[in-house]
């Protein structure tokens, strides 16, 4: 409920037409837009008995928090993860975990769309296409909250998302295939006092998605998902020490994967929820 990602996944034809097949069997929750409760035995097997080893995920804010667990955790499952970050030490720290050639991870400011043009050309040039976006905000009355601060909310939560999307998209409709996973929040979808940057800022990610998924073409999919709670630096802030009663980024990242792994193009416009 705390962080925002976006993730664009690209799969194999082959295991997209088989993971439609299975979503034929989905119907209710796919045409209610309910959340998702998936387990590990609906993924589907490859005859490596891996199956992810031919899918790419790039993961933007793997510095900490949720995208730091989450790409930890897609590596672990044996996907190639490429990720982002503005700190270069968390960019390190990453890559001292993940040392593999398999993996990228490079130092990006999602709200510079020039330089996320060019992470997309370095990134379709060595690896292929995906993506996550995270940010902090203090938590204030909203007509005390300094004009830089919501500026960047904005920045970061929806023009850095609209950034990876401008220069993500076309090459993933090139392909015909690609899944995308904006993370919202449930303060994207009821509203909270104090957190008033953060709300509009989610709030925007869940219309922006369902806009994109209508001019999306088959064979694509833009979904929104909300974390649920999750103890991280943000639930902190505005839980103080109850955030601790809370799960961890690593105890959550199994479930977020799981459900993010077992989308396809059928859910295109899905409202989803990890739980």
């Amino acid at each position: 409920m705390f962080a925002q990602v976006n993730i664009c996944l690209s799969k194999e034809k082959k295991e997209a037409s088989r993971n439609r097949e299975k979503k034929k069997n989905w119907g209710e929750n796919k045409q209610n837009k309910l959340p998702l409760r998936l387990r590990s035995r609906d993924i589907p097997a490859m005859a490596d008995g891996n199956p992810h080893r031919h899918q790419t995920v790039l993961i933007t804010g793997v510095g900490r928090g949720l995208g730091r667990a989450l790409a930890l955790e897609m590596a672990r499952r044996g996907l190639t993860v490429i990720g982002c970050s503005r700190s270069s030490d968390h960019i390190q720290s990453l890559q001292s975990l993940l040392s593999s050639a398999d993996h990228l991870f490079l130092q990006l400011d999602v709200r510079s769309d020039p330089s996320v043009a060019l992470f997309a050309k370095q990134v379709i040039d060595s690896k292929g296409v995906p993506d996550i976006l995270g940010t902090i905000t203090r938590n204030n009355k909203f007509w005390d909250v300094p004009a830089e601060e919501v500026d960047s909310v904005i920045d970061t939560n929806v023009k850095g998302i609209a950034n990876m999307l401008r220069h993500f998209v076309p090459p993933m409709i090139q392909n015909k295939r690609g899944i995308i996973v904006n993370f919202s929040s449930g303060w994207g979808r009821s509203p909270a006092a104090m957190v008033a940057p953060y709300c509009a800022s989610k709030w925007a990610v869940e219309g922006l998605t369902r806009s994109v998924a209508k001019e999306l073409p088959e064979g694509l999919a833009i979904v929104s998902l909300s974390p649920g709670v999750v103890n991280t630096e943000m639930l902190a802030s505005c839980f103080g020490a109850g955030a601790s009663q809370y799960q961890t980024p690593d105890s959550w990242a199994p479930k977020a994967a799981t459900l993010l792994l077992n989308l396809t193009a059928d859910d295109n416009g899905a409202i989803l929820s990890v739980s």
